[in-house]
């Protein structure tokens, strides 16, 4: 359990729960995960939600789908196809496709020692030693995954100590979306240096954008914050102009879900105006990106894929009677880009990120001045070279 006082993701005795984030915030329910499927739908439904947090789910995800490949025919069964199903969930959070590679990366490796090993044998393994052999992967698998999720949970601390040396005690804070331990296994990424502020007495006071139209702020945000009793105001969108005028905000914390090459940073819908509005009164704009959130093979933010929901969601999802027009065109984008010229500085558990923001992103993730990024090895292309 992280110190917010609940868990977003559990794996205890080969069975993975999550807490079902669209049950918030009325009923606090760990649901089960029992099949690769169930992992897929909870992450495209947004049970479970936030960059950090699908990474750590989907890398548990790979070890159930292996467990259960295990239980029906004694293999770890084909591991790169359900690595690309995981994937198809959601397009935009790069953790998820980063996570899922990582455990694709080690699954090669284990395939590779698999070979060296049998190649030093006189004679064939038995049935046992193959399922021991088998068993061993899948417990390698399942430390991958475990150390995914302690590495998020200290990144969430380190962003945190980053974070709030930019800070100052009794300030004004606005947040967006939900970027807190909820979408994440740690403190959370934004709202990391408010809890640690909190800890620290530091007497923050937070706006919540209550976040058209999922509500994450309203439903999330606002949970979490005023369950560790942080002093949480929370607004409709619409009304962060007013509040910033009227000098009550000195500061913007917002997450990210993947950040290209130069700074560009794609988040929940609404973030970018919120980042044109921070410039136009002066207010610095901070994104809290964990670095496996930095996309190194984009170049710019036009590169993103932007995932587009369920048209309803707007229409009709939180109402007894729908709220527009039967038939009346809708669009629904789940995230925009805010362009690198709005933001003051990119905070990420390495260290603070100022401007040229190419170059700082460069030096802190170990590309050098004249390197291309290097293209991410495709699950396909680690299958053949270990056969």
């Amino acid at each position: 359990m992280n110190n917010r006082g609940f868990e977003t993701i559990r794996y205890r005795n080969g069975r993975l729960y999550y807490l079902d984030q669209t049950r918030l915030p009325q009923e606090e329910v760990m649901t089960e995960a029992v099949t690769p499927e169930d992992v897929w739908e909870a992450i495209r439904h947004l049970k479970v939600r936030g960059a950090p947090a699908i990474g750590v789910f989907a890398a548990y995800g790979m070890v159930l789908s292996a467990q259960r490949s295990y239980e029906k025919d004694g293999t770890v069964g084909d591991l790169v196809s359900a690595g690309h199903y995981l994937m198809s969930a959601r397009p935009t959070a790069v953790n998820l496709e980063w996570a899922v590679r990582r455990m694709l990366a080690r699954y090669a490796g284990l395939l590779r020692e698999e070979v060296h090993y049998q190649r030093g044998l006189a004679e064939e393994l038995t049935q046992e030693e193959k399922t021991a052999r088998v068993r061993h992967q899948i417990a390698e698998l399942l430390r991958e995954a475990i150390h995914i999720r302690l590495e998020d949970a200290a990144c969430c601390q380190e962003m945190a100590e980053n974070g709030l040396k930019l800070l100052e005690p009794g300030m004004g804070i606005l947040t967006h979306c939900n970027a807190g331990a909820l979408a994440t296994t740690g403190m959370g990424t934004a709202l990391g240096p408010i809890y640690l502020g909190q800890e620290r007495g530091y007497d923050f006071r937070v706006f919540a954008d209550e976040t058209r139209p999922l509500l994450q702020g309203a439903r999330l945000t606002a949970w979490e914050l005023q369950k560790a009793g942080v002093d949480v105001t929370l607004i409709c969108d619409n009304m962060a102009s007013t509040v910033m005028k009227q000098g009550k905000v000195r500061a913007v914390l917002v997450g990210c879900d993947r950040m290209a090459a130069n700074g560009d940073a794609a988040n929940k819908i609404g973030t970018s105006g919120l980042a044109v509005l921070a410039k136009e009164y002066g207010i610095p704009f901070y994104i809290c990106v964990p670095t496996s959130s930095i996309d190194p093979s984009i170049e710019t933010g036009e590169e993103i894929v932007i995932e587009e929901r369920d048209p309803e969601e707007i229409r009709s999802m939180w109402y007894e009677q729908p709220m527009a027009p039967e038939g009346i065109s809708l669009y629904n984008p789940a995230f925009d880009v805010t362009d690198h010229q709005y933001l003051t500085a990119i905070i990420t558990e390495e260290g603070v990120i100022y401007p040229p923001f190419r170059e700082g992103i460069a030096e802190m993730i170990g590309l050098g001045p004249q390197e291309e990024p290097a293209a991410e090895a495709s699950a396909e292309h680690m299958t053949l070279e270990i056969v």
